[in-house]
């Protein structure tokens, strides 16, 4: 069951009752195994496989790129009432993996000395961080990036967002200042969605363009990402072919109701966590972030200073919208992860983005065998990037598109 403690640790963009449109639904027995899994990759299958069997979630998906092969599994449903199975083009609300989108478009702006991580908050939001001890003359564009800032999570205020049904970023704000800061900057970690609300601000400032056209026209276009952007506004809709997305709304027990949160106003997330994608393009992504291709290398070197994390992902660090996960078989592997109502996903790999997985759950629960679908995640890392691996020559994988 997901619990209080998981959703700490994730830093998840959960804000209590805003989701729009959800309607009461009955799950259906899950689907059997999308396809058989070539050789190399049987235990990853069989994983997704035991994820619905055994975790109970409608449906699961992944996709490897190893150099340059791709293999993808699926196991479960997309949709409960037609018991239509995950395909592996699907796709799905990303959550937090928004915010490296988000950062590396601020890292692109340095590189181009349009802004500054030495920047403070003042410098482009003046008087925006103010009150309750937040002071954004104290705050660098840096702290915001790495969590390191101090301010106010304002997904943690759940009845005060209840007040607003579609929040604009400055009423998200308003939220924020009016509680304390965990820590003085600088002094300490802690995951706050306030600072991508305050960073998205900034590029839309310093570029002159809205948040989503920036992430369009330096990534998602340039990477041929067709399945990837940041919603407008309050579009609920997810556009293109996907999975309905399914949650208990965080209630435990074999009788909790689920509903379908597939059509959503995330317009309380923006640039903390609305982004959509699927797993192809996600891989494509972090293959190209992490391979140096999207950033000069003074920013690169900027984005994977990393810093320690209290309270979130075990054996995880943070850069500058990116994480690193060291898993007990000793490997450590590098992307993000993030979750929204009805949607869990991990995207990791290698540091030269060599060889990436991407997974994501149509759900936000486990009925058994994990605590949550971040357990499912770290066993299909642990299972992916063991060391020693001895899987079956690549020519069994498919031809990866190139990237």
């Amino acid at each position: 069951m997901l619990t209080r403690a998981t959703r700490v640790r994730l830093g998840l963009l959960i804000a209590g009752t805003t989701v729009a449109n959800i309607a009461m639904m009955t799950p259906s027995p899950s689907s059997a195994s999308a396809a058989a899994a070539t050789h190399e990759h049987a235990a990853l299958q069989r994983l997704l496989d035991r994820a619905v069997a055994v975790g109970g979630v409608p449906g699961i998906l992944a996709e490897v790129r190893d150099g340059g092969r791709r293999w993808s599994g699926t196991a479960g449903v997309a949709d409960t009432a037609t018991g239509r199975a995950r395909r592996a083009r699907d796709r799905y609300r990303i959550g937090s993996t928004t915010k490296t989108f988000v950062a590396t478009v601020m890292l692109q702006l340095v590189a181009e000395h349009r802004v500054s991580l030495d920047d403070t908050v003042d410098r482009w939001l003046p008087g925006v961080v103010r009150g309750n001890g937040h002071d954004g003359g104290a705050i660098t564009v840096r702290r915001l990036l790495d969590h390191t800032s101090g301010i106010f999570n304002y997904t943690d205020d759940q009845a005060a967002l209840s007040r607003y049904p579609s929040p604009t970023p400055e009423q998200l704000l308003d939220i924020a200042m009016s509680h304390p800061p965990a820590f003085v900057p600088g002094t300490s970690w802690a995951y706050s969605n306030t600072n991508y609300i305050l960073a998205g601000l900034i590029i839309e400032r310093a570029s002159g363009g809205t948040l989503a056209d920036e992430i369009a026209t330096r990534i998602a276009r340039p990477l041929r990402l067709a399945g990837t952007y940041l919603p407008r506004g309050a579009d609920p809709v997810i556009h293109g072919p996907h999975s309905q997305h399914y949650t208990k709304k965080f209630q435990t027990g074999p009788d909790a109701v689920i509903y379908d949160a597939t059509e959503m106003d995330t317009s309380l997330f923006w640039a903390t966590g609305a982004m959509i994608s699927t797993a192809g393009d996600l891989n494509r992504f972090f293959r190209a972030l992490l391979s140096g291709r999207l950033l000069p290398a003074a920013q690169q070197r900027e984005m994977f200073t990393m810093v320690p994390t209290k309270d979130w992902i075990a054996g995880s660090a943070y850069g500058l919208g990116i994480s690193s996960v060291t898993l007990s078989c000793g490997t450590t592997v590098w992307g993000m992860g993030g979750a929204l109502f009805g949607s869990f996903s991990y995207t990791y790999g290698t540091r030269d983005g060599e060889h990436m997985l991407a997974i994501n759950v149509n759900g936000d629960w486990t009925d058994g065998g994990w605590e949550d679908p971040i357990g499912i995640f770290t066993d299909a890392l642990e299972v992916e990037f063991r060391p020693g691996d001895s899987r079956a020559p690549r020519r069994s994988m498919e031809p990866a598109d190139p990237a």
